[in-house]
C-alpha cells in the first residue's frame, strides 16, 4: 500500500469515527441543564448537573480500558480486525444510545455510553497504523493530518447534531451509525487481509492473555514513560476540563441551546482542523520546548473561559484549537520517535489512555466542582495545563543533561 492512501484511508475512519462520538455533546447539557423535567434529569431524584457528570464520565471509562487495550492487542493480533470489530461495535453502542434518549432511560443511556466508548477506544489503533508504517518529517504530516480528520469529526458531529436533532432526538445517532458502517466498510477496502501485529510464534495467545501481559500500563514501568503519562495526564486534564464543559458554561452563561452551541463548536473545531494541518508541516526547534509553550497557550485560552464574560469565554473557545492541535502535532510524532522500541500500538495507546483517564478524573472531580461553579472547573483545568508546561520545560533540561552526561561517558580520555 502507498503512503497517500494509507493516510487516506486513516484519516478517513478517523473522520467517521468521531462523527459518531461527537454528537451527543450539544444535545445533552439542554436535556440536562435547561431546567424542564425528563426522565433523563430526574433519575432517582439526584441533582440534573450530577446526573450530567456522571454521563460524561462513563463515556471516557469505557475510551480508558479500549484505549489500554485496543493498541497492544492490535500490535499482537493486526490493526485491521482491531478496527472492523470496534466500528461495526461502535455504531451498535449509538443505536442502543438512540433507543435510551426515546425511552428515557438513563440506565440504558449509561450503558449504551460506556459501550460506545469501550469501541471508540481505538484512536491510538490508527495512529500506531501510521507511526509504524512512516518515518520522518512524512510522519509528522501523517499524524497531524490524522488529527485534523478527528478534530473535523468534531465539528461535523455537533453541525449535524444541530441541523437535524430537530426532527427527533434519535435522528443524528441514526447518522452516527450509518457514518461507522461506512468507517468500517472503508477498513475493509483500503486495508489488506493481513496481520501486521507480532509473527505468531508457537500457540497463539488468547486475546485475554494478550490484554492481561500487553496493556499499555506496562510501560509505566520506565522512569521517562512515567514522567511522559504524569505531563500528559496534567495537560489533558486542562484539555478535558475544557471539552466536557464548555458547552454546559455556555448554557449557564449565555443560555444557549443545541443549535447555538453547534455553532460556537463549529468555530472551534474548524480553527483546530485549520492548525493541525499547518502543524504538520513541521517546525524547527527543540519539540520539548515547543510543547512546553503550547500547553501554556492551552492554559491562558482555558482560563480565559473561566473568566466568565461570555464574549471573552467564546473567542477563548474558538481560539484554544490552536495550541491544542500544535501541542499534540509536536507530541506524538517526538513519542512514537522516542519509545518506538516499546511498540506503537502500545505508545500511542498510553498516550490515549492518559487522555481518557484525565478526562475521568476531570468529570468526576467537575461533577462535584460544578455544584458550586462551572468556571471553578475551568481554573482548575488551566491551572493543570500551565503546570505540564513548566514541568515540560524542567524535563527538556534534564534530558539534555543526561544526554550531554552520556556523550561524556562515551568519549575517549
Amino acid at each position: 500500500m502507498n503512503n497517500p492512501l494509507l493516510i487516506a484511508a486513516a484519516c478517513l475512519l478517523a473522520l467517521l469515527s468521531t462523527v459518531g462520538t461527537s454528537l451527543p455533546y450539544p444535545i445533552l447539557p439542554p436535556l440536562f441543564a435547561s431546567g424542564v423535567s425528563n426522565g433523563l434529569n430526574a433519575f432517582l431524584g439526584l441533582p440534573p448537573k450530577l446526573l450530567f457528570g456522571i454521563a460524561l464520565t462513563v463515556n471516557p471509562v469505557g475510551l480508558l480500558i479500549g484505549a489500554t487495550l485496543l493498541g497492544p492487542v492490535s500490535d499482537r493480533f493486526g490493526r485491521r480486525p482491531v478496527l472492523l470489530a470496534t466500528a461495526f461495535g461502535a455504531a451498535a453502542g449509538h443505536a442502543v444510545t438512540a433507543l435510551a434518549l426515546v425511552l428515557e432511560s438513563y440506565p440504558l443511556f449509561i450503558v449504551a455510553r460506556f459501550v460506545t466508548g469501550l469501541m471508540e477506544g481505538n484512536s491510538s489503533v490508527a495512529r500506531a497504523l501510521l507511526a509504524e508504517r512512516l518515518t520522518g518529517p512524512e510522519r509528522v504530516r501523517g499524524l497531524s493530518l490524522l488529527n485534523g480528520a478527528f478534530h473535523l469529526g468534531w465539528l461535523a458531529g455537533p453541525l449535524l447534531a444541530g441541523l437535524t436533532v430537530g426532527f427527533g432526538i434519535a435522528v443524528p445517532f441514526l447518522v452516527a451509525i450509518a457514518a461507522l458502517v461506512l468507517a468500517g466498510m472503508l477498513v475493509m477496502a483500503a486495508l489488506p487481509a493481513t496481520r501486521h501485529g507480532a509473527p505468531l510464534m508457537g500457540k497463539p495467545d488468547s486475546l485475554w492473555q494478550v490484554a492481561r501481559r500487553n496493556n499499555v500500563l506496562r510501560l509505566l514501568r520506565h522512569p521517562e514513560l512515567r514522567t511522559l503519562f504524569v505531563i500528559q495526564l496534567a495537560c489533558s486534564a486542562g484539555v478535558t476540563a475544557f471539552y466536557d464543559f464548555f458547552p454546559l458554561w455556555l448554557v449557564e452563561v449565555g443560555g444557549f441551546g443545541t443549535q447555538r452551541i453547534a455553532i460556537v463548536n463549529t468555530g472551534l473545531c474548524a480553527v483546530m482542523t485549520g492548525a493541525a494541518v499547518l502543524a504538520g508541516r513541521g517546525a524547527g526547534g527543540d519539540p520539548l520546548r515547543r510543547a512546553a509553550a503550547y500547553a501554556c497557550a492551552i492554559a491562558v485560552a482555558v482560563g480565559g473561559v473561566a473568566v466568565g464574560n461570555l464574549w471573552v469565554g467564546v473567542g477563548a473557545i474558538v481560539l484554544f484549537g490552536i495550541p491544542n492541535a500544535f501541542y499534540n502535532a509536536t507530541m506524538q510524532p517526538w513519542a512514537a520517535e522516542r519509545f518506538e522500541r516499546h511498540g506503537q500500538g502500545a505508545v500511542m495507546g498510553l498516550l490515549s489512555t492518559t487522555f481518557c483517564l484525565a478526562s475521568i478524573l476531570t468529570a468526576l472531580a467537575g461533577a462535584v466542582l460544578v455544584l458550586i461553579d462551572t468556571r471553578l472547573v475551568l481554573g482548575v483545568g488551566a491551572a493543570l495545563s500551565l503546570w505540564a508546561g513548566w514541568r515540560l520545560r524542567r524535563w527538556r533540561v534534564q534530558l539534555s543533561a543526561t544526554a550531554a552526561h552520556e556523550q561524556l561517558m562515551k568519549s575517549p580520555i
